[in-house]
């Protein structure tokens, strides 16, 4: 194998953990944005008969925190009215701390979808050429396998001890300890308990299948098209 021939490889390899992170880090900028979703999963997984949330209360509550993990908005607090009439503040202080850490994660995914975006658009741009696209393929392909081997060793830590992984990800996410709520008092772990993040693991797992899928399905067109054309010259 030449140098050059080394080299479009690395930037296949390169392209595809490049599409990938942008792909995964825009899809969680997106479900964090999307008030929808996260009111269906808080009523999912929350009801109001184990949050003490009014059903009413669900869809502004939902709205509220996807406009501040986005940045629409400064302030996470929603305020409600009780029959009798009094207002009720929903989360408090620590409560808040910990969403404006969480926020901080969602700032950061949406630059990694932008800078993953430019860099794979630029490892593809300078990898796909006609000469070196059986090369460039290849390398692709190698970048999946990588990619998928560690999802399938994530996947097989969940499987076997959720918990652990769960408790791991968020020692190494956050800074602090702010993300310790207690369900009998914190409202925001009743309204997103360690099952409304499990279906939004999974939905948004779903839904990232596409972009392997698709650069599977590339790969393979380039080397069909070289083969082809290979076979023509000689």
């Amino acid at each position: 194998m030449s140098r050059g021939e080394r080299r479009i490889r690395l930037l296949g390899a390169l392209a595809a953990v490049c599409w990938l992170l942008a792909g995964i880090a825009g899809l969680i900028r997106w479900m964090a944005g999307d008030a929808g979703l996260l009111q269906r999963e808080m009523l999912r997984w929350a009801p109001p008969a184990a949050s003490g949330l009014p059903e009413e209360a669900y869809a502004g509550v939902a709205r509220m925190t996807a406009d501040y993990l986005t940045g629409r908005t400064e302030r996470f607090q929603y305020e409600w009215i009780t029959p009798a009439g009094e207002t009720v503040a929903c989360f408090q202080p620590h409560e808040a701390a910990h969403m404006a850490d969480c926020r901080g994660l969602i700032t950061l995914a949406g630059r990694v979808a932008l800078v993953g975006l430019a860099a794979a658009a630029a490892c593809s741009a300078a990898g796909f050429r006609r000469r070196g696209r059986r090369a460039f393929a290849r390398g692709l392909l190698r970048g999946l396998a990588g990619a998928g081997l560690l999802a399938a060793a994530l996947v097989a830590w969940a499987l076997a001890d959720f918990d652990g992984l769960f408790v791991t990800f968020h020692r190494v996410a956050f800074s602090n300890d702010g993300w310790l709520l207690d369900p009998r008092t914190d409202l925001l772990i009743r309204l997103m308990p360690t099952n409304f993040f499990v279906a939004l693991g999974i939905r948004g797992l779903i839904r990232a299948l596409v972009i392997p899928t698709g650069l599977g399905l590339a790969a393979g067109w380039m080397l069909r098209r070289n083969g082809e054309r290979t076979a023509h010259e000689l």
